[in-house]
C-alpha cells in the first residue's frame, strides 16, 4: 500500500479537476482518498492504494482533464492527520 497527499498547481480550480479526479480514481480502482480545492487556486490530492495504481493516478493528475492546466504537482512530505479529512477505506471523494 502506497499513501501520497498531492498539491496540483495552474489552471485547476473551476475547469472540473475534482470531478476528473473522482471519475479517474474510480476507473482505475482499488484507490481511496479524497480531492479538495484551496484558497490558493490550487486542487490537494491525498490517496492511498496499492503502489501501481496510484502511480498511474499521480501520472494522469499531471495532465488532468481537458481545459486544465497543470503547471506543477507536488509531494507534501509528513502528513498531519489530525487536520485533514479522513481517508475512507473504498472511497475517492470530493471534500
Amino acid at each position: 500500500m502506497k499513501e501520497v497527499y498531492l498539491r496540483v498547481k495552474g489552471r485547476v480550480q473551476g475547469i472540473g479537476y475534482r470531478r476528473w479526479a473522482v471519475d479517474t480514481a474510480v476507473k482505475i480502482g482499488d484507490i481511496s482518498g479524497w480531492v479538495r480545492n484551496v484558497e490558493t487556486g490550487d486542487v490537494e490530492i491525498l490517496m492511498k492504494g496499492p503502489e501501481d495504481k496510484v502511480d498511474e493516478m499521480i501520472g494522469r493528475c499531471h495532465s488532468g482533464p481537458t481545459f486544465a492546466r497543470v503547471d506543477k504537482v507536488e509531494f507534501v512530505g509528513g502528513r498531519l492527520s489530525g487536520f485533514l479529512p479522513r481517508i475512507d477505506e473504498g472511497v475517492f471523494r470530493q471534500v
